[in-house]
């Protein structure tokens, strides 16, 4: 997929904010959207999943997207709608990658590897994944 991925609902609050690709900070980007949303409520019962989906989407974004490379920038948006469901879309400025050709780190091939299980686990938390951008973009969705 290519295009850009699209938020579909009005939301009732939304976060954003472009930070350079640096790993130190992830932790402030998290803290602000987990205190808009336990604040808001919208979090309620899926604090887990949306926390360690957003914090795996820009630990990639920073690492793999844009190699570490704080000259570089990603993009962060994060809402929430009036059903509650949490939409949040990380977006770098690296090359972007092909999903599929990240291997299931659950065979007995990638059991062992250091690292992989960023994806998987997002898959594994949130309601709906989809890559934009040819890979550079990830919309998560969290009912």
């Amino acid at each position: 997929m290519s295009a850009t991925v699209e938020i579909e609902k009005q939301p009732i609050w939304q976060y954003r904010t472009t930070i350079p690709a640096a790993v130190d900070a992830i932790t402030s980007v998290v803290e602000d959207v987990m205190e808009v949303g336990e604040q808001t409520e919208c979090f309620k019962g899926k604090e887990l999943e949306i926390e360690t989906a957003l914090r795996e989407a820009l630990a990639n974004a920073i690492i793999h997207g844009c190699k570490n490379d704080a000259r570089q920038s990603i993009q962060v948006y994060v809402s929430c709608d009036r059903e509650g469901a949490v939409d949040m879309l990380v977006r770098d400025s690296g090359g972007g990658f092909d999903p599929e050709s990240i291997p299931d780190p659950t065979f007995s091939q990638s059991l062992y590897a250091t690292h992989g299980r960023g994806l998987f686990l997002i898959q594994r938390l949130m309601d709906e994944v989809r890559h934009g951008r040819g890979g550079a973009e990830i919309f998560m969705r969290k009912r």
